[in-house]
C-alpha cells in the first residue's frame, strides 16, 4: 500500500477535517451497493426547494427523508457526474459542507462522500452541497442505505435526484415580428387561504391590493428579479397603493399601450362557486408586445406576486394563444419583516427583489425546515381573445386559434344525470349591482329524487355575471365601457377629501357618434371625521363580503384597520366593523335545517402546529333524501413556536494538571450543538476549571525558575524544537517539544547540563 495522501475538507464550522485519498475505493462502494435494484419509496433525497436544475456555485440543503416508521442506521451520500461510474476523482463533482459533526462525516477512504459519524436509529439527515462552476453539465445526487445489514444504492427513484446546470445566461428579449395587434383578457385567482396556508394566515383583513400594470415595449421595466423596487413598487408593495405606480406607468408615454388595473380583492379567498374572479383586458402590437403586473399580498412587510416581462410574441411571428402561470410570493426588498403583520421595519440600503423561499426565517408563514418548494398563493391566466389587422403568420398557431379568432357561440349543454330529478328553475334575481359595474345574479332548483346514490347530481345554485340597465353589451347606439376601476384612497387622512375614480371606453357606438358618458368620477370621503388628539386614524372600509345566506335574508360584514391609535394614549373608539342586512332571492324547499357553526375549540397543542374544530346539529328532520351538509370541520391552527432547549455536548476528559509540583489547575470543555430558539432553556458554562496538586515541591523549590535560568546561562543550549503532532485527532493527545544541549564542559560544576522535554495535552474535543 503507498503513502496516503491527506486531503484538507473544510466542515460547516470552518474546521479543517483531513481525509485520505480514495485510491479507488469510492467505485468499489458504488459497485458493491448496486445490487439491489427494486425501486424503494421509504426513503427519499430531497434538494432545497425540489428543483431540476442547479445554479452553478450556489448551495443547496440535501436532506435524505426516512418515512414513518421506517428509519436507516447508516447512509452514503454523493454527486457524480452524470454517465461516469465513480473511477476517478474527476467524477465527483461539487462540494458537500457538514452541518452537524455529530451525526455526519467524510468517509476517510473516499473523500467525496458523506457518512454517518455514528451508526444509530435516525430518521433524517441534512448537509449543504454547493453546485459546481459554470460548464459542468448534468449531474446525480445518489444516496445509499444501511438498513440492518442491508446496503443498497438505487440508481432510479426516490434515492437519486438528477440536476442539470441551469442556463444562466441573460436571454435578451427578442424583437416581435408579428403584425396586426392583439387582445388579451388577464384573470387572476387568488389562492392565499387559511386552509392552504394555514401558518399565522392574518384572519382580519386579508386581501389582494388592486392590481396594476401593463402592456408595454422591452424598454420598460415595471419590475424585476435582481433589480431594485422603484417608488411605485414600494407603495404597491407596502401599502397597496396602485397610484405612484400608475402615475410612473402613464409617464413612460409611447412605451405603454395598455395600463392594466383591476380592483382589489376583500377577503382574499372566496368559495370558488361565487367568487367572481378580477379580470381585466389589454392590446399588445409589434413594439409593446411585453406585459408585466403586481398586487400586494396584505397584510405583509413587502410581499407581492405577479408577472415580470411576460413576452406574448411569438418567434413565428404570430401572438401567444394562452399562457397559466402559478406564483408564489416575492420580496420587493424594502421591508424587512420576517411575519404577515410585522411592524413596519424598513431595509436600509434597500435589497433587490427576490422570491421568498421557505427557509428565509423560522418565524415565516411560509417556513418549512426540509426547505420544500412553496405552495403557490395564485394563478393568473392570460388568454387571447381576439386579433385585429392583417396577420403575417400564415399558418394559425393551432387549432384553437382558428376557434378563438372564429368566436363561436357556446351551446349551452344540460349535463343533469337522469338519475337526478329537480324542480324548475326559479326566476333570476335582480342583478347585485344597479350600475355598469358588474354584478351577478341567480337562480335555484330543488333536488326532489336522487335515484342512483353513487351519481353525484349536480348543484341546485346558478349564478351568471350582469350589469344595471341600460348597460347590455347588446344595445349598439350607447357606448360599451369598462368597469369602474377602483376608488382612490382619500386624499386626506383625517377629515373631509375627495377620492377619484375611473374607466375606458370599450367599443364606440355603431352609428360614430362620439361618446358622451364621464370616464372619471369625483366624490367626497371623510376619514377620521375626529382630527383631535384622542382620534385614532383607521383605513378606509374594505369591500363587503359576500351574504351569508344564499337565499333569503342574511347579513354581511366589512372591516377596516386601525392606523395609528390616538396621541394621547387613550383607547380607540374608532368601529373596525361593519353589519348590516343583506336578501338573496326567495328560498324555496330546504332540504337540511342547521344550527350555526359553533365556536372553534381550543387548538390541540399549546405550541406548534395543532388541530382544532368546530361542529353543527340538524335542527329538523329532512324532508327528502339523505342531507350531506357536514356537521364538523377540522382545520390546522398554529400557535408560537415550541421551546427549543440549549443541546451541548457531554464535557471532555479532565485535561493534565498545568504545574508538575504544587498547586496547579485543570480544565474540562463541552461545545455548544443547537442554540435556544424561542425562549428555550439557556446554554450554561462551556469550561470548568478546578484545582490540582500533584506533589509538594522540594525546598528552594520556588527559586528553581531562577536555578534553571542560570544553569541554562552556564550550559550552551539549542532552542526548543517544533511541537510534535498530536498522538489522536479527538479524545485528548499528547504533544511534546525538545531542548537539547548545545556543547557540554567536562568540569564537575557543569557537567549536570541535560536535554529538556516539555509535554502538554491536545485534540481535547470529543470524539
Amino acid at each position: 500500500m503507498g503513502l496516503i495522501c491527506q486531503i484538507p475538507f473544510t466542515t460547516s464550522r470552518g474546521k479543517k477535517t483531513k481525509v485520505g485519498k480514495s485510491d479507488g475505493y469510492c467505485s468499489r462502494i458504488l459497485r458493491a451497493q448496486s445490487n439491489r435494484k427494486e425501486v424503494n419509496t421509504e426513503f427519499r433525497l430531497r434538494v432545497e426547494g425540489d428543483p431540476e436544475s442547479y445554479q452553478p456555485g450556489s448551495t443547496y440543503r440535501v436532506t435524505l427523508i426516512a418515512s414513518s416508521p421506517s428509519y436507516f442506521r447508516g447512509f452514503t451520500l454523493i454527486a457524480l457526474k452524470a454517465g461516469t461510474e465513480g473511477d476517478r476523482d474527476e467524477d465527483y463533482i461539487g462540494n458537500f459542507q457538514i452541518i452537524d459533526e455529530e451525526e455526519t462525516q467524510f468517509m476517510t477512504n473516499c473523500p467525496h462522500a458523506v457518512t454517518e459519524s455514528t451508526p444509530r436509529r435516525r430518521t433524517s439527515i441534512q448537509v449543504f452541497w454547493t453546485a459546481p462552476p459554470s460548464g459542468s453539465g448534468c449531474l446525480l445526487l445518489k444516496a445509499s442505505i444501511v438498513q440492518k445489514r442491508i446496503i443498497y444504492f438505487q440508481d432510479e427513484g426516490s434515492l437519486t435526484k438528477r440536476m442539470c446546470e441551469k442556463d444562466t445566461t441573460d436571454k435578451p428579449l427578442l424583437d416581435c415580428c408579428a403584425c396586426g395587434t392583439a387582445k388579451y383578457r388577464v384573470t387572476f385567482y387568488g389562492n392565499w387561504s387559511e386552509k392552504i396556508h394555514p401558518k399565522d394566515y392574518p384572519r382580519r383583513a386579508n386581501h389582494w391590493s388592486a392590481i396594476i400594470g401593463a402592456s408595454h415595449s422591452k424598454n420598460y421595466v415595471l419590475w424585476e428579479y435582481g433589480g431594485f423596487s422603484s417608488e411605485g413598487v414600494k407603495q404597491v408593495a407596502e401599502l397597496g397603493s396602485p397610484v405612484k405606480m400608475e402615475e410612473e406607468i402613464r409617464q413612460k408615454g409611447d412605451d405603454v399601450l395598455t395600463v392594466i388595473k383591476m380592483k382589489a380583492q376583500w377577503p382574499a379567498w372566496q368559495p370558488p362557486n361565487v367568487r367572481a374572479a378580477p379580470s381585466a383586458e389589454f392590446s399588445v402590437d409589434r413594439t409593446r408586445h411585453i406585459m408585466s403586473f403586481l398586487t400586494m399580498l396584505g397584510p405583509s412587510p413587502d410581499w407581492n406576486v405577479g408577472l415580470a416581462a411576460e413576452d406574448l410574441c411569438t418567434k413565428e411571428c404570430g401572438w401567444v394563444q394562452k399562457v397559466v402561470q402559478d406564483l408564489i410570493p416575492w420580496d420587493a426588498g424594502t421591508d424587512s419583516g420576517v411575519t404577515y403583520e410585522s411592524p413596519n421595519k424598513p431595509t436600509v440600503p434597500q435589497d433587490k427583489i427576490r422570491p421568498l423561499t421557505s427557509l428565509d426565517h423560522p418565524q415565516s408563514p411560509f417556513y418549512d425546515p426540509e426547505g420544500g418548494a412553496i405552495t403557490p398563493v395564485a394563478r393568473v391566466v392570460v388568454e387571447r381573445i381576439a386579433r385585429k389587422g392583417e396577420q403575417c403568420n400564415i399558418v394559425p398557431d393551432n387549432v384553437d386559434d382558428i376557434v378563438a379568432d372564429i368566436a363561436q357561440e357556446e351551446k349551452e349543454e344540460d349535463d343533469t344525470p337522469e338519475t337526478c330529478i329537480y324542480s324548475n328553475w326559479s326566476p333570476w334575481s335582480a342583478c347585485s349591482s344597479a350600475t355598469c359595474e358588474k354584478g351577478k345574479r341567480m337562480r335555484q332548483r330543488m333536488l326532489k329524487a336522487q335515484l342512483d346514490l353513487s351519481v353525484p347530481c349536480p348543484h341546485t345554485q346558478d349564478f351568471e355575471p350582469c350589469m344595471g340597465p341600460g348597460c347590455s353589451d347588446e344595445d349598439a347606439s350607447t357606448c360599451m365601457m369598462s368597469e369602474w376601476i377602483t376608488w382612490s384612497p382619500c386624499s386626506m387622512s383625517c377629515g373631509m377629501g375627495s377620492r377619484s375614480r375611473e374607466r375606458y371606453v370599450k367599443q364606440f357606438p355603431d352609428d360614430g357618434s362620439v361618446c358622451t358618458l364621464p370616464t372619471e368620477e369625483t366624490e367626497n370621503c371623510v376619514v377620521n371625521e375626529e382630527c383631535t388628539p384622542s382620534s385614532c386614524l383607521v383605513t378606509e372600509w374594505g369591500e363587503w363580503d359576500v351574504c351569508s345566506a344564499t337565499c333569503g335574508l342574511g347579513m354581511k360584514r366589512r372591516e377596516r384597520m386601525v392606523k395609528m391609535p390616538p396621541a394621547d394614549g387613550s383607547i380607540c373608539g374608532a368601529e373596525v366593523l361593519e353589519v348590516e342586512k343583506c336578501m338573496m332571492p326567495e328560498c324555496h324547499t330546504i332540504p337540511c335545517m342547521l344550527t350555526p357553526w359553533s365556536d372553534w375549540s381550543d387548538c390541540s397543542v399549546t405550541c406548534g402546529k395543532g388541530m382544532r374544530t368546530r361542529q353543527r346539529m340538524l335542527k329538523s328532520p329532512v324532508e327528502l333524501g339523505e342531507c350531506t351538509e357536514e356537521l364538523e370541520q377540522v382545520e390546522k391552527c398554529m400557535l408560537p413556536e415550541c421551546p427549543i432547549d440549549c443541546v451541548m455536548t457531554e464535557w471532555t476528559e479532565w485535561s493534565e494538571c498545568n504545574k508538575s509540583c504544587g498547586k496547579g489547575h485543570t480544565i474540562r470543555r463541552r461545545v455548544v450543538n443547537l442554540e435556544p430558539q424561542f425562549g428555550g432553556d439557556p446554554c450554561s458554562e462551556t469550561i470548568q476549571r478546578k484545582k490540582c496538586k500533584i506533589r509538594k515541591c522540594n525546598r528552594g523549590q520556588a527559586n528553581s525558575d531562577e536555578k534553571k535560568r542560570r544553569k541554562e546561562q552556564r550550559c550552551k543550549m539549542r532552542p526548543w524544537s517544533s511541537w510534535t503532532e498530536c498522538t489522536k485527532l479527538c479524545g485528548g493527545g499528547i504533544q511534546e517539544r525538545l531542548m537539547t544541549v548545545k556543547q557540554r564542559f567536562k568540569t564537575a560544576q557543569l557537567s549536570s547540563c541535560k536535554d529538556r522535554k516539555e509535554i502538554r495535552a491536545c485534540n481535547v474535543h470529543p470524539c
